[in-house]
């Protein structure tokens, strides 16, 4: 079955740039031969760049070199401007002026907690925490730096601390099923039975038109990955509302895949998370770190298996 997807989503990634309904391909024979209900891979056209974005970049650069401001000033645009950076996919100015930013003015509680999310993402994960710490010593109830830290931490292989900063963010949002997603898979790092009964439990209040709810009956085994798949497109009106989606569910297949120990299939949805350009999303923000890693991951088994 795996070997069989793979083949169907690696045809899909070479497609090009495609329409909103998708690029389809009828699969009836092998799906039966097979026995998979696969019968076709929704991919939406990138989300474009915003050149609201861009105009705005512009101007805030031309007001920094022009205008006589404090620091405290400086420091607000050159944050505002890295915010603009990072919503485009240009992370690596968006750094440069989120720290200039701090040396202006230590007190910019977000500007750590996006330098907190780089340095995870570059699996620099010490200075990761402290940027956290940061912020929450400057901001105690600045609940999204509980779930970055959290997904620092999970990524640092400290599960039991990941979990805990999950259920921070989770606290009082027992019916978000993005805060309960990101706890079960802590959760499950440390025993996938206990993770799959806490999910169990708080499924139900999750409201049912959030579609999101879907990952989670996928998760519980509800559902199969066909009929996730095959349903990502419902009440979607919009290439953009498409793309957002898609960007959020590929991720989740992929931990899905990965969590069945089906690498192949799990690197492909990563990629195709990836290549829906949803650069503020968390999902996009790690499916390139997943990347990575399953990919140290299998050059380390190799060495193992085949020393010099």
């Amino acid at each position: 079955m795996n070997s069989f997807l793979n083949k169907i989503i690696l045809m899909f990634l070479i497609c090009g740039t495609l329409l909103v309904q998708g690029c389809a391909t009828s699969t009836s024979a092998n799906n039966r031969s097979q026995g998979v209900g696969l019968e076709q891979l929704i991919i939406a056209e990138p989300a474009p760049v915003n050149f609201k974005s861009e105009i705005a970049i512009a101007r805030y650069s031309d007001f920094l070199n022009r205008a006589k401001l404090t620091d405290e000033q400086s420091a607000k645009i050159l944050f505002d401007r890295g915010v603009l950076y990072d919503s485009v996919g240009l992370r690596t100015l968006a750094r440069i002026d989120f720290t200039q930013a701090l040396q202006l003015n230590n007190k910019l509680a977000d500007a750590y907690n996006f330098l907190g999310i780089y340095f995870t993402q570059i699996r620099e994960f010490s200075q990761a925490y402290e940027k956290f710490d940061s912020v929450l010593e400057l901001e105690p109830s600045h609940e999204y730096a509980y779930l970055n830290r959290g997904i620092a931490l999970y990524y640092g292989d400290r599960p039991e601390l990941a979990a805990q900063d999950f259920e921070m963010f989770s606290h009082n949002h027992d019916d978000d099923p993005y805060r309960l997603l990101w706890l079960y898979l802590a959760q499950y790092q440390m025993s996938p039975e206990s993770a799959k009964e806490n999910l169990s439990l708080k499924a139900s209040l999750i409201d049912d038109a959030n579609w999101a709810k879907q990952v989670v009956h996928l998760y519980l085994g509800n559902i199969s990955q066909e009929d996730f798949i095959s349903g990502l497109a419902q009440g979607v009106n919009s290439n953009k509302a498409l793309t957002d989606r898609l960007c959020e569910a590929y991720f989740y297949l992929g931990k899905y895949n990965q969590m069945q120990g089906h690498s192949g299939a799990a690197m492909n949805f990563f990629k195709l998370s990836i290549s829906t350009n949803v650069y503020e999303f968390v999902e996009h923000r790690y499916a390139k770190l997943e990347l990575d890693l399953m990919r140290i991951k299998k050059v380390s088994v190799t060495e193992v298996n085949n020393p010099s």
